[in-house]
């Protein structure tokens, strides 16, 4: 075993989080870590980091144990760089013994992460959020070597985009498991995430009478076993309750009644009435829904809210999208896929009138269109507001489709409790907060919603009956989100940028995907009403030299990514991962490599928009 929690409790003011709770992590394991908003997951990870004392129980982990922990917010040094921070994080691991080989590991790691010379030295608050965990990962990673036997991750995909998520599943899926490789806990609500990666789920919830249930498995494998476990209480609760009906019909009656009856009956009845409560209370944690959320739609029936057409937009000297169409109607989910940085807040922008296209137009439909904007950066309460206030400042009824709702009752549609009104948002978990978010945006009235990253700290419960709001929405939504069961699940198309000013619209999910790597090739034409890249220049037509390069740059480009392949393999490589040199000059080959990819695709769309 690596890590054993035995029979920790840890209670927060009156609310107990766990009692009596029992883990082992084991070589090997890429345990998922699930439950409702405010069950202790985070403070369970930062127990087993020694960063929260439990209040009760112990921690006991290998002689040796090298762990490290990815927090949920990432938090940096002013002035601070990748290099510097991650260099600092490398100088405290075990076998680092001088400042050359700090800077060789940090340099491994951060190379892994995909920074190069571009932002590798800039100021690490001026990085993207997705940048920014990133960065997070490999300080954690640097600091147990490189190679720590066990990582521990709070919402790991928090901030990252798409491309981000698959980086961060090839990390975990091979450190973990591997010949003395890591061990992995980490706490998600990424459905998707959990299927590819865990190899064990538990669940924190009183719904269990030991507080958390374990399953060996993926996240299809954990719902099935639930479904029969929540089964199996169901049907034993209603066989304890015939039989304790008996047995209360049998106490009632008097004394001559029972008299012939043993004490130890009237003990064994008085023993299944508690057992009876204790399912009862475990059923109704367990049928206990998320939060009753309904989008307020503005019901108008204009078939077109919005045709974009032709839109291109170029922000400090970077193109970050061209030549796009793009029509919202009532009913319609437009997914909107990208690298972080790739520009898809400024088409939000564009869209919804923030901002002006550098080129093209939009219409909008008359009257104009209402919309509401859901953002990842959301706003900041005082830690020291009251709930109350948050979710109705300075009023103690909020106005809901017409109807006056008192603040209880509103409090309580979003799972708080009348206690807690009085309490400052600081006592907040992640996940009640963005529910205070999502409240404020249900009170405006909509035509087209944009939502912005807005399953960020979301439990799974409320991630779903979230889905089940938007699906019955009855306007035009906007999504961008990192989860791709949500996309999968409600997207009608999908706009996808690929970070190097192309853009298109596409029919399914993996498309999309596809079409943000820029190492893929891109659309020449509109797919489904798309706008593909298509760079201006003034001379139309190709030289007899052009016209032979290009008859071979598609052969050319397939070897490159060859190359670009091998040395991504060699970064994998035991031997090469030992040698901290050969390391180094394994990621600078990816670097060159990746870097030539992206030049012979530049210079493939050139050679095909004068084509």
């Amino acid at each position: 075993m690596l890590l054993t929690a035995k029979d920790i409790t840890k209670t927060y003011v009156l609310r107990t989080l766990f009692r009596d709770l029992n883990l082992v992590i084991e070589p090997g394991e890429r345990i998922g870590v699930i439950g409702p908003n405010g069950a202790g997951k985070s403070t369970l990870l930062k127990i087993f980091a020694g960063i929260v004392q439990p209040d009760g129980g112990r921690i006991a982990s290998a002689p040796g144990l090298k762990a490290v922990y990815v927090p949920q917010d990432d938090t940096f040094e002013p002035g601070k760089t990748p290099r510097s921070i991650v260099t600092q994080a490398a100088m405290s691991a075990v076998e680092v013994h001088d400042e050359h080989e700090a800077e060789t590991l940090a340099g491994i790691q951060l190379g892994k992460a995909g920074f190069n010379e571009s932002n590798i030295n800039a100021e690490a608050h001026s990085l993207s959020g997705g940048w920014r965990k990133r960065l997070t990962i490999a300080r954690a990673l640097a600091e147990g070597s490189g190679e720590p036997d066990l990582i521990m991750l709070d919402e790991p995909t928090n901030h990252l985009d798409l491309i981000g998520i698959r980086w961060l599943e090839s990390i975990v899926k091979r450190s973990a498991g591997g010949v003395g490789g890591s061990s992995a806990i980490f706490v998600t609500h990424d459905r998707a995430f959990l299927e590819s990666v865990a190899t064990r789920i538990i669940e924190i919830s009183d719904a269990y009478a030991e507080g958390m249930f374990s399953v060996r498995g993926n996240y299809t494998e954990f719902l099935r076993r639930k479904e029969e476990y929540l089964d199996s209480i169901a049907k034993a609760e209603q066989v304890l309750s015939n039989q304790v009906r008996k047995d209360l019909d049998w106490l009632s009656r008097g004394p001559q009644g029972r008299q012939t009856k043993a004490k130890g009956r009237i003990d064994a009845s008085h023993d299944r009435m508690r057992s009876l409560d204790e399912l009862r209370a475990l059923n109704a944690a367990a049928s206990r829904k998320g939060a009753g959320l309904d989008f307020n739609a503005s019901d108008r029936k204009t078939r077109k809210l919005l045709v974009a057409k032709g839109l291109t937009k170029s922000l400090g000297g970077k193109r970050l999208f061209t030549d796009l169409d793009l029509t919202l109607s009532p009913g319609t989910c437009v997914g909107l896929l990208g690298p972080n940085g790739s520009g898809k807040t400024s088409l939000i922008r564009v869209l919804t009138g923030k901002l002006d296209a550098d080129e093209g137009s939009i219409k909008l439909a008359d009257p104009k269109p209402e919309m509401v904007l859901f953002s990842q950066y959301r706003e900041s309460f005082d830690p020291e507001t009251p709930l109350r206030s948050a979710l109705s400042p300075g009023a103690e009824q909020v106005s809901f489709r017409g109807k006056s709702v008192h603040i209880i009752g509103w409090a309580k549609r979003f799972l708080f409790k009348e206690e807690q009104l009085d309490q400052p948002v600081k006592s907040l978990s992640g996940g009640e907060l963005a529910r205070i978010h999502i409240a404020s945006i249900m009170l405006q009235p909509a035509d087209v919603l944009v939502l912005d990253e807005p399953t960020n700290d979301l439990d799974i419960p409320t991630l779903e009956i979230l889905e089940e709001a938007l699906e019955d929405f009855p306007g035009t939504l906007i999504l961008v989100t990192h989860d791709r069961a949500m996309l999968d699940r409600l997207a009608t198309t999908y706009v996808a940028l690929d970070g190097q000013g192309g853009s298109g619209v596409y029919a399914s999910l993996g498309q999309a995907l596809d079409a943000t790597v820029v190492q893929k090739p891109k659309p020449s034409t509109k797919p489904d009403g798309g706008g593909g890249l298509k760079p201006k220049t003034g001379k139309k037509g190709l030289t007899y030299h052009e016209k032979r390069e290009y008859a071979s740059i598609e052969d050319v480009i397939s070897e490159a990514e060859l190359v670009f392949e091998s040395a991504q393999a060699k970064l994998s490589d035991p031997e090469i991962s030992a040698d901290h040199s050969k390391m180094t000059q394994a990621c600078q080959e990816l670097d060159e490599a990746q870097k030539e990819v992206e030049r012979l695709y530049a210079r493939w769309e050139e050679l095909e928009s004068k084509a």
